[in-house]
């Protein structure tokens, strides 16, 4: 019963947020500042998941095979490689680096 407790609340609580959005005045939407922060908000919260998700295990800090695999991402994004290309590098290194025991 408290699972369902929590996902009602977390129902509610999405709704709340997202109503809340709307009923922001438009003037406050074209302030430069806020403008600014909402162009650099996603991408500051993606790098903080990808950060958390490739050096994290638990509430230790690990460098294992995924961060050789965020390397070699990382790397394919300095050339400019294509979006597909990028995760292949990553995911060819993450198994490369795990196949040979890391």
């Amino acid at each position: 019963m408290n699972i369902w407790i929590a996902i009602g609340l977390t129902v509610v609580g999405c709704y709340a947020v997202k109503l809340a959005g709307l009923l922001v005045p438009v003037g406050v939407l074209e302030r430069p500042l806020v403008r600014r922060l909402a162009a650099l908000l996603p991408v500051a919260l993606l790098a903080a998941l990808t950060a958390q998700q490739a050096f994290a295990d638990g509430r230790t800090l690990v460098l294992d095979a995924r961060a050789a695999g965020l390397a070699a991402a990382a790397v394919a994004l300095l050339l400019r490689a294509p979006f597909l290309l990028v995760v292949a590098a990553a995911v060819l290194v993450t198994a490369g680096v795990r196949a040979l025991g890391g």
